[in-house]
């Protein structure tokens, strides 16, 4: 019996895939191309300039991108859900705010990293609550926390730079700024959150969650996923990743000043964006937020070293990010 149109192109597709090869599958992938371009850079760097490939700077490199990757994991999951996080570098300030007050007046590093970790959490609640239960737009709300607590930072430390952390002071700066095995602590942080947060996303029924509210969130109103709860831990983990990169950021910079984590949104959402994160929702991986990541800051500091003026950095990113979504676009109407 011959089949309908319908059920013979389903057939035919399905044995497309079948014979399509392991190399096809990857090179299909957007982080695969992202990956690539990364390592051309790399390469090209290299080549071109005598400071790239030093270990000053590589080990510079791999920190400074650690930062950015482990707040791109929580944007990623952000976006995978159909939202957006505007707060985030709002988040690291505050966090770092925190927890150079509390070390200051003499706490412990790990009661006032609990502080500022906590402060973060409940930026990421407050966002959620408003998104999930009052139904306002992710969008205006995490503008208008960004807002928000970046001015509570300014109270909380006056205004004023903070550079002593009282008796665990090494400790912080060791944090931050210290290396395991010649590996960049922020670096081993890192990769703990991605594969925790892979783990997450592949087997655990919070991840799969995530995934099909933003694919389609009134398909999983009707089968009894809980959206409004899942909404808000995602913001929660978001800031939460925000406040780590922020604790960090403090034990590296030896300081802490107000303005701290600026503009930093922009390169937390291009590193999910180019890593494959569909600004529609639903899609997104951990390894495309580290690989972006990765090319966003090969970028930064290529400009540096080919003596670039760093005022273009942000049109470099914003560059990508909308070449990225046009692409994405594209191969969404083929």
């Amino acid at each position: 019996m011959t089949g309908t149109p319908d059920s013979t192109s389903l057939e035919t597709a399905i044995a497309q895939s079948q014979h399509t090869s392991p190399l096809s599958r990857v090179m299909a992938l957007q982080v695969f191309w992202v990956f690539l371009a990364a390592v051309l850079a790399f390469i090209a760097l290299t080549l071109l300039t005598d400071t790239f490939a030093t270990e000053r700077n590589l080990f510079n490199v791999t920190r400074n991108f650690a930062f950015v990757a482990i707040m791109a994991i929580g944007m990623t999951t952000v976006i995978a859900s159909g939202g957006i996080d505007l707060s985030v570098g709002a988040s690291v300030v505050l966090s770092a705010v925190v927890i150079g007050v509390c070390m200051e007046s003499g706490l412990p590093f790990w009661l006032s990293a609990l502080a500022a970790l906590g402060a973060a959490l409940l930026v990421g609640l407050v966002n959620g609550l408003l998104i999930a239960f009052v139904g306002i737009p992710s969008f205006v709300v995490t503008l208008g926390m960004m807002s928000f607590a970046r001015s509570l930072a300014l109270v909380l430390s006056n205004n004023k730079m903070i550079y002593e952390f009282g008796p665990d002071h090494a400790v912080l700066l060791g944090l931050g700024g210290g290396r395991l095995f010649g590996i960049p602590n922020p670096v081993i942080v890192l990769l703990v959150i991605a594969a925790v947060t892979a783990v997450l996303y592949r087997w655990t029924r919070w991840g799969q969650h995530v995934f099909a509210i933003g694919g389609n969130e009134s398909a999983a109103v009707m089968t009894g996923i809980p959206v409004r709860p899942i909404k808000v831990s995602v913001y929660m983990f978001s800031a939460f990743t925000a406040g780590v990169a922020g604790i960090l950021m403090v034990g590296w910079l030896g300081s802490v000043t107000t303005n701290l984590g600026t503009s930093m949104e922009l390169a937390v959402i291009a590193a999910a964006v180019i890593g494959g994160a569909n600004l529609s929702g639903g899609e997104g991986t951990v390894a495309g937020a580290v690989i972006g990541a990765l090319l966003i800051e090969v970028i930064r500091n290529s400009l540096i070293l080919l003596g670039i003026s760093t005022f273009w950095q942000g049109a470099f990113i914003g560059f990508f990010i909308v070449l990225v979504v046009a692409f994405d676009r594209l191969k969404a109407l083929r």
